[in-house]
């Protein structure tokens, strides 16, 4: 038997498979999909198996046999490897990027060097101690160890290597281990209390108390809590345990992060005819079993979640699994809650705020069939289930479905693939959809796969909309008030705090000011490394960059001019934090951006002092914005509407337009009304103005006009090579070559020509330009953007102009970074 091996080497020339022979002790074993230890250069390395042949496309003699397989049950199910070959091609990454995407971080395995003693007739200078260090420790000590603990006999240890006195062998060690627990048991055939007391010395109290407690439990118990329990140490228990009176047996613990968690178990609620409708065109698609997408456009508090949740139902009782992703920001404690309240320990939660080991486990509760259902964030959309018949992606206008590392995958696009191979339904949810979505949805269907649009224009309850009010912050500077809170925002803000209500605040900003300058020359502290500004963060007093991560303390002067006149401009969530306290004395307020995030479960901990009315102000970042549901919030304030307004980006109308509407849906959800207020500079944008009205139909007629214009999605699609190198002029001449590699491929294939050409296929190619932010991490950085419209493979093109400068020694340390359907071009 022959394995085809996708070898973990982050390398171009070795992204293909490699032939191995499969030892016959392996063959029963082995399985698509299996993760291997495979000798490679010398080295033992990860590897995935794709493919088992009985024919090898090499000379069969010269194939090396598989060193080690990694698991007994393959984390890669068949239809998921078909899926990285797709990715892989599709978006422009390497096979293995995008099989390691699929799993979690605990099996990205590692190399680890283990030495030995070998032949004892040569000495080659190793000192004895060395020697007699590595026979007490079993014969094989780790190389890493041997280094830290002898670093002065390392030549002496690597002749002795070449000789053979030492031995190396590598292994695969995962970063992670199953969590085993050391569990104190009553043995089967144990003796009646009485004897076995008698076994114990009357002075020995302490066991005899730990005794006489398991016998009147019986069940097993993890030996630290049984210690807990009863005051006994683990001391006391080893004795009994040399009896035979009691057993100590190591047994695996799943790591579950809601252990702490009681959670009330509810039943489905009455649907509205609007929900009705939805979930019976939902529930016509899992029946048939043809991978069909749907739009649920649905406004905010129209009930979209008790959707979800029957759907999810509904597609159980077909013996079939569910996968629902929600933004990272979204996955509150509130939500998890309403899924583990109604299907229990058959939900499974993965996002980033659990632990490796917390996200370990929940994988392998999936995987091992212990869950049904799935909910997290991008990367939950690989879920290792066998028989997926629902796919849900609440928000899925957020561009937190797009993941910034290679490989730049979209998961709606994954989503929508991964249902073709299981004939599943899916479902994208939004009350602001992207215009992509949308404008798919809209079309008339042309085959039953087709996108469909599912409207619910209502709040449930029938519940009105908040009123929104639009303030012209120039027109408050003409009135004297230089405030960061408008006259309205204010008195709505006091209204609140007599009545007892909360509010809610978004500044799209975190830190305190978003740039320091110096008065006196003009002087603007920005990072050395990237062409931006710093941000200035009051409470730790120092200024950070938000794209590299350098930290520098604040300025009492200009390091220009010398001058005291440091001044800091700009408003972020901290100052806002400091300017209510002054204006509103006694005020509670809770911060939520990433810098009071960033704890484990500190989002829980904050929303929960929010919802027990422990705070009277929720301030925050765009992770206020969306999925919090409390009764007692009556006012939303959106302190600075145009901060993502002007961003050089096609899409920040969109942006602005989707944030302030989610924002505006969190108020007067519940029985008392709510009231929104927007403050703006721009106020006559049509953003803002279809915002204030709820009318995303208006805005989408104006938006897509811009867009037609300009030919931007959806008229067209995408695709965004960023280039990068320290040496300026060597990365402008390679970005010059590249994009005219990519014309001429592209003239070849035929389908050269500008979008407004009028023709069906066409594609044409901008730049390279500097990109927006033009240096980054102390390398600059190029971009070209390519248009195109039809049937046209526009990945394979790239691929292929990509292959004279990533493979060979043309590629001169110069970097290349793919990005199709960019969400953000900066």
């Amino acid at each position: 038997m022959i394995a085809k091996v996708i070898v973990d080497v982050p390398s171009r020339q070795t992204d293909r498979p490699f032939d191995y022979e499969v030892p016959y002790e392996m063959q029963e074993w082995l399985e698509l999909g299996s993760r291997v230890g495979v000798p490679f250069g010398g080295r033992v390395l990860q590897g995935f198996v794709i493919d088992l042949t009985e024919s090898a496309s090499v000379d069969r003699t010269r194939l090396k046999p598989i060193a080690e397989l990694l698991d007994p049950v393959p984390p890669l199910l068949p239809d998921m490897i078909e899926l990285s070959r797709w990715m892989s091609d599709k978006y422009c990454c390497s096979w293995t990027q995008a099989l390691q995407a699929m799993i979690p971080a605990a099996l990205k395995g590692k190399e680890e060097r283990q030495i030995g003693l070998g032949e004892p007739d040569e000495e080659y200078g190793l000192p004895a101690e060395l020697k007699e260090w590595i026979a007490n420790s079993g014969g094989l000590v780790k190389l890493d160890a041997l280094i830290a603990k002898y670093p002065q006999h390392l030549k002496a240890v690597k002749h002795a290597l070449a000789k053979g006195t030492l031995t190396q062998q590598s292994s695969i060690k995962d970063r992670l281990a199953v969590r085993k627990v050391l569990t104190v048991f009553l043995p089967e055939s144990r003796l009646p209390l009485e004897h076995a007391l008698e076994q114990v010395p009357a002075r020995a109290a302490k066991q005899r108390e730990a005794l006489q407690w398991m016998y009147g439990r019986e069940e097993p118990i993890a030996l630290q809590e049984l210690a807990q329990q009863t005051g006994v140490s683990s001391a006391s228990i080893k004795p009994l345990v040399e009896k035979g009176l009691l057993e100590l047996r190591e047994v695996e613990k799943e790591r579950d992060p809601y252990a702490h968690r009681q959670f009330t178990r509810t039943s489905p609620l009455p649907l509205t005819e609007g929900q009705r409708e939805v979930f019976g065109r939902i529930a016509e698609a899992l029946d048939a079993r043809q991978g069909r997408t749907m739009l649920l456009h649905g406004v905010t508090g129209s009930g979209k979640t008790e959707v979800y949740l029957q759907s999810i139902q509904y597609c159980l009782d077909q013996g079939r699994q569910a996968i629902v992703l929600v933004p990272e920001i979204s996955l509150t404690p509130q939500m998890v809650e309403r899924f583990k309240g109604r299907f229990g320990d058959a939900v499974a939660v993965l996002h980033s705020r659990l632990s490796s080991g917390e996200r370990f486990d929940e994988w392998r509760k999936i995987r091992s069939k212990k869950a049904q259902v799935a909910i997290g964030a991008r990367s939950a959309i690989f879920a290792p289930f066998e028989q997926i018949g629902l796919i849900i992606i609440d928000e899925e206008h957020e561009s937190s479905y797009k993941q910034e590392e290679s490989p730049k995958y979209h998961a709606r696009d994954v989503a929508v693939r991964r249902a073709k191979q299981h004939g599943a339904a899916v479902v994208l949810g939004s009350a602001t959809p992207s215009l992509e979505s949308f404008a798919a949805a809209s079309r008339p269907a042309a085959n039953p796969g087709a996108s469909a649009l599912l409207p619910m224009p209502y709040r449930v309850g029938g519940r009105p909309m908040p009123p929104v009010e639009v303030v012209d912050m120039r027109e408050e500077l003409r009135a004297g008030n230089r405030s960061m809170f408008s006259r309205q925002l204010h008195a709505a803000l006091q209204e609140r705090l007599e009545r007892g209500e909360q509010s809610v605040l978004l500044l799209n900003r975190r830190g305190y000011s978003t740039f320091v300058m110096c008065r006196s020359c003009g002087h603007t502290a920005a990072c050395p490394h990237c062409d931006i500004s710093l941000t200035f963060h009051q409470k730790s007093r120092v200024l950070r960059c938000h794209y590299c991560g350098h930290a520098e303390g604040a300025p009492a002067e200009c390091p220009e001019c010398g001058s005291e006149h440091i001044r800091y401009f700009g408003t972020g969530t901290q100052r806002v934090e400091e300017e209510l306290a002054k204006l509103f004395p006694g005020i509670r307020v809770i911060r939520m951006d990433v810098d009071t995030t960033s704890e484990k479960h500190a989002h829980e901990k904050l929303l929960k002092q929010f919802g027990d009315r422990q705070a009277d102000v929720l301030l925050g970042t765009q992770m206020v914005a969306k999925g919090l549901d409390f009764p007692y919030v009556t006012l939303v304030g959106v302190i600075a509407a145009d901060t993502s307004l002007h961003l050089p980006d096609f899409r920040a109308a969109e942006k602005t337009f989707q944030l302030l509407t989610q924002v505006a849906g969190r108020a007067g959800r519940h029985e008392l009304e709510g009231e929104v207020v927007i403050q703006t500079y721009t106020p006559e944008h049509y953003a803002i103005t279809t915002a204030q009205t709820h009318d995303y139909a208006a805005f989408v007629s104006e938006e897509l006009r811009h867009r037609s214009v300009m030919g931007y999605p959806p008229y067209c699609r995408l695709v965004l090579v960023t280039m990068s190198h320290e040496q300026l002029p060597l990365l402008s001449t390679v970005s010059e070559r590249f994009a005219a590699e990519l014309r001429e491929l592209a003239e070849h294939e035929g389908v050269l020509a500008p979008l407004g050409s009028g023709l069906p296929r066409a594609l044409e190619v901008l730049g390279p330009v500097a990109s927006p932010i033009a240096r980054m991490k102390d390398r600059y950085r190029f971009q070209c953007v390519i248009k195109y419209r039809g049937s046209i493979d526009a990945s394979a093109i790239v691929r292929r102009a990509l292959q004279p400068f990533t493979e060979g020694p043309q590629q001169k340390g110069i970097g290349f970074s793919v990005d199709v359907d960019p969400q953000v071009i900066l």
